[in-house]
C-alpha cells in the first residue's frame, strides 16, 4: 500500500513537472518609445557633442540599426507607417490633417494587433499624429490615451503675439512663439516630464490587469520649440557645437527638391522666407537642438529606471524609434520635409529581454517594425503588410535584410521617390501617374559624396538606369486622398454618363496585346483619347497596387 502511494506521488510530481517544463514561456511585453524629430544626435550613434546617457545605456543591450529610413520625413505619414505597417505611398497619405482611417478604415495597427492576441494597449504623448485637423486613434488602445496638459512655455513672454489669429486654410503659418526657451524650471514644467510621470505610473501597475502590455510613449523633444529648462543648456558648450559645412543646396538639384525651414520660420524673431539664418542664430539653434535632445534622454531614463525597478525589463521588449531626421542647417536647410540623408535617416533601437548591444548596417525601413515586433512576440506573421520582419538581425546582425529602402516626399504636385541603397540615393520627381520618361530625377553617391554636394544623375545614365529597375518594383504611388466634408470618407471621382458606357470586355481585349490577361500601364495608355488625363486614372484603376490591371479591374474601372 505505501509503495502504491509513493509511485502515485512520484507519477503526480512527474506531471506537475514535465508540465511547467512545456508550458509556453509568458508573452513579452512591449515598451514603445516614439521621439518626436530626432535624427541620431546620440552618443550611441557616434556623436561625441550629444549628451545622451540613457539612450546609450538602452543601446548598450540593444540592436542598434544604423541605416534606418523613415517612409516620410514628416509626422503624419511616418507615423502611418509605424502604427500601420503601410507606406505613404499605399495609404496615399502624405499631409499632416488626413487621418489614415479615411484611406483604410478597416486597417488593423500594431496596438490593435496586440490587442487581438491578449495584449493590454495603452499609450501616452505623441504616437499618431494630433493637430491640423487630425487625431490619436482611439481604438487602438484599452484606456483612455494620456496628453499631457501643461503650457508650451513656461515663460510668458514666449508665447505666440497676443491676438495673432490661425489662418484655417494654412495651418502650418500658424503664428507661433519663441524658437527655444531656456527657463530654470524642474522637468515636469514642460510636456516631456509630465508623460515620464505618467509611464512610470502606468509601469509600476503594469501587472494588475493580468496580461502583457503594449505600452507607448510618445516623447515631443526635440520637436520645435527648443523648451528644456536650463540644466540641460548647460550641459552643453554651444562654441563647441558642431555647425554646418556646406550652406548650399547639392550641385545640380531640381529647385524645388530642397526647403529651407517654412516651419522654423513660424517662429518669432526667426527670418522669413528663405533669408540664410546668421551664424549666431544657427549656433544658438542647433545649442537648443542638443539641449532639448538631452532633456528628452533624462525623461527617457526615468522610464527605464521604473522598467528596472519593477523587474518588467526581464520579459520587456523596448523599441526606440525616431520619427524622421532634421536638417541643422546643412545645406542651408532646417526642419525635415525633403528626401535628403539628413531628414530621411532615423536613430532605430531594439532591446530583447536578455539581448546584448550589437549593430547592424542593414537597410530597414520604419513599416518594418511591426512584423518585427509581432515575430518577437511570438505572434503570427501579420498580412498585407509594406513592411517584413527583420527579426533575424537580432541573432546575426551582419545578414541583408533589403537591397534597398524607399521614402518619398511630395512637392509642387510632384511625388519624389526614393531609392536607397548601400550606395546611392535615386530620387524620382513627377506627378502622379505619368510616364518614368516625364521624370527628373537626383542621384547622390554615398562612398565619393557622403555630404550629397553634387546630383550625379545626368553624369552617370547607367546608375540610374538600374535604380530605375528596383523603383520600378514598387506600385506606382497612390495620389493623396481627398476627404469628403461631408460625410468623412474618401471622395469618390463622379460616375460616367451611362452615354458613355462601352463593352469594356472588348476594350480589354484589344488593348491586351500580348494576351497575357492582364494590361501595363503602357497598353491602357494606348490611343487613349485624353493623354493627358488618361495617366491619373491607371493607378485608381489599379485596385491591388500591382501595376498591371487584370480583366476584372479594367471592366470595373468604367464604374469608377
Amino acid at each position: 500500500m505505501n509503495r502504491f502511494f509513493l509511485s502515485l506521488f512520484l507519477f503526480l510530481t512527474s506531471s506537475v513537472l514535465f508540465s511547467a517544463d512545456e508550458a509556453p514561456a509568458a508573452r513579452p511585453n512591449v515598451l514603445l518609445i516614439c521621439v518626436d524629430d530626432l535624427k541620431p544626435t546620440l552618443g550611441c550613434y557616434g556623436d561625441a557633442h550629444a549628451k545622451t546617457p540613457n539612450v546609450d545605456r538602452l543601446a548598450a543591450r540593444s540592436l542598434r540599426l544604423d541605416r534606418a529610413y523613415c517612409n516620410q520625413a514628416v509626422c503624419s505619414p511616418s507615423r502611418n507607417a509605424l502604427m500601420t505597417g503601410l507606406r505613404p505611398q499605399t495609404l496615399g497619405i502624405y499631409d499632416l490633417p488626413t487621418n489614415f482611417r479615411h484611406s483604410r478604415p478597416d486597417a488593423v495597427t500594431v496596438a490593435q494587433y496586440f490587442q487581438q492576441h491578449g495584449y493590454r494597449t495603452e499609450a501616452m504623448g505623441k504616437i499618431m499624429h494630433v493637430g491640423h485637423g487630425n487625431g490619436e486613434d482611439e481604438r487602438s488602445w484599452d484606456v483612455p490615451h494620456f496628453k499631457p496638459k501643461v503650457p508650451q512655455y513656461a515663460v510668458k513672454e514666449n508665447n505666440p503675439p497676443a491676438g495673432a489669429k490661425r489662418d484655417p486654410k494654412n495651418p502650418s503659418k500658424d503664428p507661433k512663439g519663441a524658437a527655444t526657451e531656456s527657463a530654470d524650471v524642474p522637468d515636469d514644467s514642460y510636456g516631456d516630464g509630465q508623460i515620464a510621470i505618467e509611464a512610470v505610473k502606468r509601469l509600476k501597475t503594469a501587472g494588475k490587469s493580468g496580461k502583457p502590455f503594449f505600452m507607448a510613449v510618445g516623447f515631443l523633444k526635440p520637436h520645435l520649440p527648443f523648451v528644456a529648462p536650463k540644466k540641460y543648456w548647460d550641459m552643453h558648450d554651444p562654441a563647441n557645437l558642431p555647425q554646418p559645412e556646406r550652406l548650399t543646396p547639392p550641385k545640380g538639384a531640381p529647385d524645388y527638391a530642397p526647403q529651407f525651414g517654412g516651419e522654423l520660420r513660424s517662429y518669432k524673431n526667426i527670418p522669413g522666407g528663405n533669408t540664410p539664418l546668421d551664424e549666431a542664430t544657427t549656433r544658438h539653434l542647433i545649442h537648443g537642438y542638443y539641449a532639448a535632445t538631452s532633456y528628452m534622454d533624462a525623461q527617457l531614463g526615468k522610464v527605464l529606471d521604473a522598467l528596472d525597478e519593477t523587474g518588467l525589463a526581464k520579459n520587456t521588449i523596448v523599441v526606440f524609434w525616431g520619427d524622421h531626421g532634421w536638417h541643422l542647417g546643412d545645406h542651408g536647410m532646417w526642419c525635415k520635409h525633403t528626401n535628403y540623408e539628413q531628414a530621411a535617416r532615423i536613430p532605430l533601437l531594439i532591446a530583447k529581454p536578455g539581448g546584448a548591444g550589437t549593430v547592424s548596417s542593414a537597410l530597414v525601413e520604419t513599416v518594418d517594425i511591426y512584423p518585427t515586433l509581432a515575430a518577437l512576440a511570438g505572434l503570427p506573421a501579420p498580412a498585407g503588410l509594406d513592411g517584413r520582419s527583420f527579426e533575424s538581425l537580432l541573432s546575426n546582425p551582419v545578414t541583408a535584410h533589403r537591397d534597398h529602402a524607399i521614402h518619398v516626399y511630395p512637392r509642387n504636385k510632384l511625388l519624389g521617390r526614393a531609392i536607397r541603397t548601400d550606395r546611392y540615393r535615386l530620387v524620382e520627381w513627377k506627378s502622379f501617374g505619368s510616364d518614368s520618361a516625364t521624370a527628373e530625377f537626383e542621384l547622390y553617391d554615398y562612398e565619393e559624396d557622403p555630404g550629397e554636394t553634387k546630383n550625379l544623375a545626368a553624369g552617370r545614365p547607367e546608375v540610374v538606369k538600374q535604380l530605375q529597375v528596383l523603383l520600378a518594383s514598387h506600385p506606382e504611388a497612390k495620389p493623396q486622398i481627398k476627404v469628403d466634408p461631408a460625410n468623412g470618407e474618401e471622395a469618390k471621382p463622379a460616375s460616367k454618363p451611362a452615354a458613355a458606357s462601352k463593352d469594356r470586355g472588348a476594350m480589354f481585349e484589344k488593348r491586351d496585346k500580348d494576351a497575357n490577361g492582364s494590361l501595363s500601364r503602357e497598353e491602357f495608355l494606348l490611343n487613349q483619347p485624353d493623354p493627358e488625363e488618361a495617366p491619373k486614372r491607371f493607378p485608381q484603376f489599379d485596385a491591388n497596387k500591382d501595376g498591371v490591371l487584370s480583366r476584372e479591374e479594367f471592366v470595373k474601372s468604367g464604374k469608377i
